[in-house]
């Protein structure tokens, strides 16, 4: 195990340094990979990192957001030189206009910056810049400089900074919470990129950007963007992406410098916003205040609304219990595009919600048709069979979509609750478990991993069972 770490850090060592001649500043170099905080640890602390995200905040599991997302990171990936960890993301629910990366190769993007951003080369730019973070190892390299002894004290401290920027207070509560008083404070704010870090993952970011397709031009237009957001918001909720990345009137000057160096058909690039504009209808409509949403579409000119405008206002009147008026703006939106996947699947959706089960079935199967990788679609399918008792159908059909999704509570619930009504008392109370360990609700998850123990029967249901168990591992005894 000595040996093969070992090898693992110089050869990165060489590659990085190979890559720091192209790339990097001369101050960037790879020395430090060698030092106390090894790539080794930048994994742990990773991993750690990541799954206290998952535990403490609202990490957005429909997997057309989060798909998109991690569709766009991993193009945007390809271009960078080869990493000694895969490149993660995850997507979370709340406003700030925000995104952060963290040593392990772990990249967070908040929905509210997703929302607030035109087009899709500036969200890419936003992700590029982050991973340039990850790549030059710049809270690696300052963690190192801390000396922190343990993974615990790194924890709080990088918890400290990240979610103490978002500019949300439930957010920066938990990296409080994580942070372990005044000197954690202190070794948090320590962490903040400098000036130069940031000059240096324009720098990369931009490559990676053009590398991976899209226009140049589309980092300094999310600079503006933010900056613009300044003028919408208070002197003390300033888009937290703005505030944490400083000086961007000099970095936005540089990278228009950077400009004339390119070739001139890089700025004809045009990237295709129809799936960013459909992730943007979905977080608007599902996931911020119907009042303030309902009022973005009412400011649209009838005349002016696309199927998409028309979607998210079925979405918000239906969650606002407006079901008439939801009902017509779904069959707006069908009239205009009616092969559209999303908007099948979404007024399938509302149909279900009111009880019309004939009418969202069609709408639903065809989605499915059209996007067979569309796990939403096929978890209303399925409860329409249940609802429809053909528990046949319907359990087998569940099971799909959490192969699909395998971590959402909600899709262990609905399928634990199929096995019991159609009297696989086993198999209702594994699934019950797990819908509550994915809630991380670990006194619930217990209750039901215990009733399934007691009626472990078979050597297949004791295999399953011995799977549940491993993963109910007392906090305390982590």
């Amino acid at each position: 195990m000595i040996n093969k770490n070992h090898t693992l850090r110089i050869v990165f060592a060489i590659l990085t340094f190979l890559f720091s001649i192209t790339w990097l500043t001369p101050q960037a170099t790879a020395s430090s990979i060698l030092g106390d905080f090894t790539v080794t640890d930048e994994i742990k602390l990773g991993g750690e990192f990541n799954k206290m995200i998952h535990e403490r905040m609202p990490v957005v599991l429909d997997p057309q957001i989060d798909g998109y997302i991690e569709h766009l990171v991993k193009r945007i990936a390809k271009t960078m030189p080869p990493q000694p960890f895969p490149i993660t993301s995850a997507v979370i629910d709340n406003n700030s206009m925000n995104a952060f990366a963290v040593p392990g190769g772990y990249i967070y993007v908040f929905t509210g910056l997703i929302l607030n951003l035109k087009h899709e080369d500036e969200l890419a730019a936003v992700i590029g810049h982050e991973l340039a973070h990850v790549s030059l190892r710049h809270v690696a390299r300052r963690m190192e400089k801390m000396k922190l002894v343990n993974i615990a004290s790194m924890m709080g401290t990088l918890a400290g900074m990240m979610l103490g920027m978002t500019g949300d207070s439930n957010a920066a509560a938990v990296g409080q919470a994580m942070s372990m008083g005044s000197m954690a404070g202190a070794q948090s704010a320590y962490l903040s990129y400098t000036q130069q870090n940031e000059r240096e993952a324009d720098h990369l970011g931009m490559n990676y950007l053009v590398d991976a397709g899209f226009n140049p031009t589309g980092m300094v237009e999310s600079f503006k963007t933010m900056k613009r957001r300044q003028w919408y918001v208070s002197n003390n909720n300033i888009p937290s992406y703005l505030s944490t990345h400083p000086g961007l009137d000099d970095r936005i000057d540089y990278l228009k410098e950077r400009f004339a160096r390119m070739p001139a058909n890089y700025f004809k690039r045009r990237a295709d916003d129809s799936i960013f504009l459909k992730i943007q209808t979905l977080i608007r409509a599902r996931r911020t205040d119907p009042k303030v949403a309902l009022a973005h579409y009412n400011n649209i000119p009838e005349a002016d609304r696309t199927c998409l405008d028309e979607l998210g206002l079925g979405i918000i009147l239906s969650r606002m219990e407006q079901s008439h008026d939801a009902e017509a703006a779904f069959k707006k939106a069908l009239k205009e595009c009616p092969s559209d996947p999303l908007i099948l699947r979404e007024a399938g959706r509302f149909y279900f919600s009111i009880g019309k089960m004939d009418k969202a079935s069609p709408l639903l199967r065809e989605a499915f048709i059209r996007t067979p990788q569309d796990a939403m679609a096929l978890f209303f399918i399925a409860r329409i069979q249940a609802e429809r008792k053909d528990y046949v159908q319907a359990i087998p059909t569940m099971r799909r979509v959490a192969e699909m999704v395998p971590h959402d509570q909600e899709i262990h619930y609905h399928l634990g609750r199929m096995l019991g009504e159609s009297g696989d008392y086993f198999g209702a109370h594994e699934q019950l478990a797990y819908a509550a360990l994915y809630k991380h609700d670990f006194k619930q998850a217990m209750f039901h991993q215990k009733k399934a123990e007691g009626l472990a029967k078979t050597r297949s249901q004791k295999k399953q069972l011995s799977k549940l168990q491993k993963l109910l591992i007392p906090p305390e005894e982590e």
